[in-house]
């Protein structure tokens, strides 16, 4: 399902992993039975892959994490969100091509 570029988060580390990361953080609110999800999911590992260096990507399972999903208002999934700097930049819901998650994430990139 994912890649060794990929970061699986939970409620506990959201704030380590996301929030005080050095680096743009994509956070995918996912689930394992929801279908879009799985389709975006290898998306994702390619994205992570190619900018490994100027973005961290990161996924959270709402079924397990329901802290941090209640927190960002989590409605529908996946949900797309760019954190830098410990701060909301971006927030899109729905699965996309890997063209649309580029230009989604490439204006908050270093």
């Amino acid at each position: 399902m994912s890649n060794e570029f990929v970061k699986h988060v939970t409620d506990a580390s959201f704030e380590e992993d996301v929030l005080k990361a050095t680096s743009p953080v994509l956070v995918d609110f996912w689930a394992p039975w929801c279908g879009p999800c799985q389709m975006l999911g290898p998306v994702l590992d390619e994205v992570a892959a190619e900018l490994q260096d100027r973005l961290v990507v990161a996924k959270v399972d709402v079924d397990g994490n329901q802290k941090v999903s209640a927190q960002y208002g989590i409605r529908g999934i996946p949900a797309l969100m760019v954190f830098r700097g410990g701060q909301l930049v971006a927030s899109r819901t729905g699965a996309m091509s890997k063209a649309q998650l580029l230009a989604f994430v490439e204006p908050h990139l270093s």
